[in-house]
């Protein structure tokens, strides 16, 4: 017989218990967009626990959307292997350019990243980072209706021993250390220019502070780069080289 209460307790301990398991782990992602995403899956299939802090119930970041709701997006051929690493189907378009369906896209990344280890809090928000002896080590987390609607409710915190800000446009934890630590300036991202800001996303993306890594259209906000629009290689790219450089250290 089915019954209420064992329903409400599954839910309740499954989920306590995978909570108080990341309270402390390698790598700390806020934001499970395409850098963040694609970095949290290379990060654990190198051995890293890994976390996901998603203000948002729905992970994915801007993929769904496609451009202007049309649910394809664009990606050069210089990425082709992180959609062949991810067994995503694409068409080519052009001589270097392919295209993917959206909905596939963001679903695969997700699942992907999950299944290779990688825990994925949804509905929380991150309002500060944990900085000691001039690096970051964790994250400071409380649930996004909180934040929303204004309570006063004081937060948790988990430890990590890198943190990415994988928060797109937002770039909220750089500019949370920035402000704590006056690291560095955050500029704000330029005009669209694809691929001036494809190329520089990459480049850029990065330690920025001791214990904090940028990624993808956080990078773009920090440094001042252009915008690209519903183009997702250099996203993919720039979680690649923070997995590859955080991996590279340990």
């Amino acid at each position: 017989m089915l019954q209420e209460l064992h329903v409400t307790r599954g839910i309740i301990e499954s989920f306590t218990k995978e909570l108080l398991d990341h309270t402390k782990v390698d790598v700390a992602i806020v934001g499970a967009g395409p850098s963040g995403l694609v970095a949290s899956y290379l990060l654990a299939k190198g051995g890293k626990k890994v976390a996901i802090f998603e203000r948002k119930l729905a992970p994915g970041g801007g993929i769904w959307g496609g451009g202007m709701l049309f649910n394809k997006v664009v990606v050069q051929k210089d990425a082709q292997h992180i959609l062949d690493e991810f067994e995503i189907n694409y068409s080519p378009y052009g001589e270097n350019y392919l295209i993917a369906d959206a909905v596939e896209l963001a679903s695969t990344l997700i699942s992907k990243a999950v299944k290779a280890g990688v825990k994925i809090f949804n509905g929380v928000h991150v309002e500060d980072v944990v900085i000691k002896n001039g690096k970051v080590n964790g994250v400071v987390i409380n649930w996004t209706p909180i934040d929303m609607v204004g309570l006063h409710v004081d937060p948790l915190v988990v430890e990590a021993d890198y943190v990415l800000d994988g928060t797109g446009h937002d770039a909220a934890i750089a500019k949370l250390v920035a402000k704590r630590t006056h690291c560095c300036d955050v500029k704000g991202m330029g005009a669209m220019w694809v691929n001036e800001a494809e190329k520089l996303v990459v480049e850029k993306s990065g330690e920025i502070y001791p214990g904090l890594y940028v990624m993808g259209m956080s990078t773009a906000e920090v440094y001042g780069l252009p915008r690209m629009g519903p183009i997702f290689g250099g996203m993919f790219l720039s979680g690649e080289k923070v997995a590859k450089e955080i991996l590279s250290r340990s």
